[in-house]
């Protein structure tokens, strides 16, 4: 993690040395000299962090590391402080003295130089003393070890081994899973099939695939038979001589003495030989990357015998999925649902003992399985632990409220963070920052992706490629994570993108400890002692009793309040006063109702979020916020942004509306802020939204954002359309597009585009159209369309139907006539159908053919539809279909044995039916729910 500082400080340093060199004449030589200091430096380092992986490094070492990152955060304090020492203008007004001020300023920065030339040498000086040290020490050789070789050598229990040795009896929640993948292999084809078990450390995969390698089914139905461990440490030749010795043993025979010594091609010879008439079953436990498992599909014939290759891996990019070859299967191990997880504990700590969890310690029990999240290595070793305790309440809460310390500390719940840990040693240096950073949320908080990735950015974990946007490599860093089973989606949109995220509580536990070790990030929490410690970023949550008065330290980089009451007037005066080279102040959702002038101080500023707060106004002062990306005022109550907006010209989101709801249409109303003139000169914008664009020449301005993918427009007027068509013709990125007329009488005129946005995914139009705009037609990208007030008289499904990729469409009030008809062969991509206040509609076909991916159909008030649509029987995928203030005759009809149409929808999973109790306030009734039958009938 030190060549993580390192790394960050040099990748800042390069666009320094090219954007920054007249500011840094006189000393440019010197700190190009640091960056090749530096990076010398990060060999050896990037071997020290497999050595702590190992455990096998020496105090001497672990106090060169601990220096090395200080002095790299030194030379980013030091050359930020330059910055912003140089970017300080004159005192006193501009038109008086201006040859003295001048001349004051010119004095002022070579003062400034001297400082910093003095500074830098001291840290060339000390990295090339750091340099020699590790030179003398070698400590760039693992396998020498350089002292290394004095460090205590740890062992440690492994759990994992004895999954390997779990009887039939002791395993929980795993039987269906187990019988899939058994008849995936016995019952697969000829071909060769594939299996790869992805889950995160600890969920159980190993002890899966055991018990079905074990299956007398699997056993009698292959005849060749070889279980091998990878690991993230392995050699290739290794095992491969223990595949052909497990093969030889089986037989009860001994493998030829010349495999010793056979190098890796000979091998592979020697194994597809021997395999190439039979049925075998190979599993590779713990796999870490795929180069292993392209040597093995090598090594392994597809000799057309119905073989086997069963994998696990914590990295779903490792498994080949079906997509690749229909005998590919990938089965994703999750966490244990909470009532097995229970079970699971129970079966652990009472294993000696007749008698059940005694009343007094359910509660308790609960609790402490609640904090595993359904991770089986956690619960056994839990379990087992307290197993050997006396069965009291005071014992059991003792470990439960210092579990985390417990964690660290206690040598036989060791094995958890270190089993877990193997996962972020195995990351690539530029996610470990990532990963780490999501500590800075709460506990069993749900993460907002865009929210994350911003952060990443804004904190220069995010690396510039050619060709693509920071926000999609960020991304991509984030999906990697993902995919290596360390974050956890909780929540898709409507076109299966990831949108919240969260982190297990047991990894988080890894995080906070590793992140306290590096001093990375300090996180405050409940009963918290104190803030002493040195930390780049803060995070204060939960109310602490610390006062945060007492927060001062000057290196803080970042800072994050969560869940407090009350900020204090003196801390938050403090962040400004003195956090001078603060890079990123997230306070969504905290109580603040101002933003002092002093934020003008701030020039590294670059992510600033007051969403969710009571502040009303920005300060002029944020005009000097030159490197400022991200500005979120979503949901405050700023309603205007000042004129100084449009010298921020680093700004690349920038987001601030008032959330409200349509009464009427039942939808969200984000009411806009005024924007000044000059918004134009913002060309790094990627997202603006929400605007008032109700002057042409404003819109006119919109014309030069041509970095844009997202933009947001409202209250628009009709004499506005032509000129916004024209703009959104020069939008080449654009991905995202919503307007937004005056009212809902107000007409969108939209007529005029000839060649939309090319990009365009999302759609939504909120005012009447006289007529349909022709352009939709031509958006072959677009995946979500939402029509509202429209009013057209025309069908509007027969012209959208045929968009080759939409996925979601919402129709609220946008439709007059009275049939809407789905033609055979449409939608063929469409998985959610909005009809939402169509007051004239009384007939809804359905052709078979259509809708082939439906998922959920919604319809919301159309009184006159008198039944269900026909046709509605070939959705075969709906699997969700709501009904919301539907007139009584249509539900009845509906109701099993009563309803003429239940053997229409009988095939659904979950139909509801939603009523309005009071205000924008719903409840939800269930197909034949009695409940609702009386209230139809009262």
């Amino acid at each position: 993690m030190a060549e993580t500082a390192v790394s960050l400080v040099i990748e800042n340093l390069i666009p320094l040395l090219v954007q920054e060199a007249r500011l840094l004449k006189g000393v440019h030589d010197k700190v190009a000299g640091i960056k090749d200091e530096l990076q010398i430096i990060q060999s050896f380092l990037k071997d020290a962090d497999a050595r702590v992986e190992q455990e096998n490094m020496s105090n001497v070492e672990k106090t060169w590391v601990k220096q090395i990152r200080e002095e790299a955060y030194h030379i980013e304090d030091t050359l930020d402080e330059y910055i912003l020492h140089l970017a300080k203008g004159p005192l006193g007004p501009r038109q008086h003295f201006h040859f003295v001020q001048k001349f004051f300023q010119f004095t002022k920065k070579l003062r400034a130089r001297h400082v910093i030339a003095s500074k830098i040498q001291d840290i060339n000086i000390n990295l090339q003393k750091k340099k020699e040290m590790a030179v003398n020490y070698r400590f760039n050789t693992i396998e020498q070890g350089g002292l290394s070789n004095n460090a205590r050598s740890v062992t440690w229990y492994d759990p994992r081994v004895a999954s390997l040795f779990i009887e039939e009896a002791e395993v929980v929640g795993i039987e269906s899973h187990r019988d899939k993948l058994i008849n995936w292999l016995v019952e697969g084809p000829s071909n060769r099939t594939m299996i790869s078990v992805v889950g995160i450390g600890g969920v159980g995969k190993t002890t899966l695939v055991k018990k079905v390698y074990e299956n007398k089914k699997v056993v009698a139905h292959f005849n060749c038979h070889a279980w091998i461990t990878v690991s993230q440490s392995y050699k290739k030749e290794d095992l491969f001589r223990d595949m052909i010795k497990q093969f030889y043993k089986a037989k009860k025979e001994f493998a030829p003495k010349e495999i010793d010594k056979m190098e890796e091609i000979n091998l592979i010879e020697e194994l597809r030989q021997y395999l190439d008439e039979q049925r075998y079953i190979i599993v590779a436990d713990d796999l870490w990357d795929t180069d292993f498992l392209e040597c093995l599909k090598v090594a392994l014939p597809n000799n057309g015998k119905g073989s086997g290759i069963v994998i696990t891996t914590r990295n779903e990019d490792v498994a080949p999925s079906h997509n690749e070859s229909s005998s590919c299967y990938v089965h994703k191990q999750l966490p244990l649902p909470s009532d097995k997880a229970l079970e699971l504990f129970y079966k652990k700590v009472f294993q000696h003992e007749e008698d059940n969890c005694p009343y007094e310690l359910v509660e308790l029990s609960c609790k402490i399985v609640e904090r595993c999240e359904g991770l089986p290595l956690a619960i056994v070793v839990i379990g087992g632990l307290l197993s050997s305790k006396d069965k009291v309440v005071s014992e059991w809460g003792k470990l439960h409220d210092s579990l985390s310390l417990e964690l660290e500390t206690n040598s036989r719940l060791r094995s958890i963070p270190k089993i877990l840990s193997l996962s972020y040693h195995d990351l690539p240096y530029y996610l470990k920052a990532c990963f780490l950073y999501l500590g800075m949320f709460p506990e069993d908080y749900s993460i907002n992706c865009a929210r994350l990735v911003r952060l990443w950015i804004a904190e220069g974990f995010v690396r510039e490629k050619k060709g693509i946007t920071l926000e999609e490599l960020a991304q991509g860093y984030l999906n990697q994570l993902i995919h290596r089973s360390l974050v956890q989606v909780v929540e898709f949109d409507k076109v299966g993108k990831n949108r919240f995220c969260r982190v297990h509580d047991m990894l988080r536990e890894v995080i906070l400890s590793r992140s306290e070790e590096l001093n990375f990030c300090l996180v405050s929490i409940q009963n918290y002692s104190s803030f002493d410690k040195i930390a780049r970023r803060l995070s204060v949550m939960n109310n602490v009793n610390t006062p945060l008065q007492s927060i001062s330290n000057s290196q803080t980089r970042s800072i994050f309040i969560f869940g407090l009451d009350k900020v204090p007037d003196s801390f938050f005066t403090t962040c400004f006063a003195n956090f001078k080279l603060m890079k990123t102040m997230d306070f969504e959702g905290a109580p603040i109702d101002y933003i002092p002038k002093e934020v003008g101080n701030l020039l590294h500023l670059r992510y600033l979020s007051l969403r969710d707060t009571k502040v009303k106004m920005l300060p002029k002062s944020i005009g000097k916020l030159h490197y400022l990306e991200t500005l979120d005022l979503k949901r405050s109550l700023v309603s205007e942004l000042p004129a100084e907006i449009s010298r921020l010209h680093k700004l690349r989101y920038l987001a601030a509306y008032i959330e409200d709801r349509d009464v009427e249409f039942n939808i969200d109303s984000l009411r806009a802020v005024k924007i000044p003139s000059g918004i134009g000169r913002l060309q790094s914008l990627q997202k603006l939204s929400k605007i008032e664009a109700n002057n042409n020449a404003l819109i006119t301005e919109l014309g030069s954002l041509g970095q844009l993918r997202k933009l947001e427009i409202s209250k628009l007027k009709r004499e506005n359309g032509t000129a916004l068509c024209t703009v959104l013709q020069t939008m080449s990125h654009l991905q995202s597009l919503r307007i937004r007329a005056t009212s809902e009488e107000e007409v969108l005129e939209l007529q005029s585009m000839s060649s939309p946005p090319p990009l365009l995914q999302t759609l939504t139009l909120s005012g009447r159209l006289e007529k349909f705009p022709e352009w939709i037609l031509k958006l072959n990208s677009i995946a979500r369309i939402g029509l509202n007030w429209s009013k057209l008289m025309e069908d509007p499904l027969k012209v959208l139907q045929a968009l080759p990729n939409l996925m979601d469409l919402r129709v609220h009030g946008g439709y007059g006539g009275e049939q809407l008809h789905i033609e055979g062969g449409s939608f063929q991509k469409l998985k959610i159908l909005g009809l939402f206040y169509l007051g004239g509609l009384n007939r809804l076909i359905i052709d078979e053919g259509a809708l082939p991916l439906l998922e959920k159909l919604a319809i919301t008030e159309c009184p006159q539809l008198k039944e269900v649509p026909p046709g509605i029987h070939h959705l075969k995928s709906l699997k969700n279909l709501a009904f919301k203030e539907m007139p009584t005759e249509f539900v009845l009809s509906l109701q099993p044995d009563k309803g003429p149409d239940f053997g229409k929808v009988k095939h659904i999973p979950f139909v509801t039916f939603w009523y309005r109790t009071q205000g924008e306030n719903y409840e939800g009734y269930e197909l034949g729910d009695s409940e609702l039958l009386e209230r139809l009938q009262s």
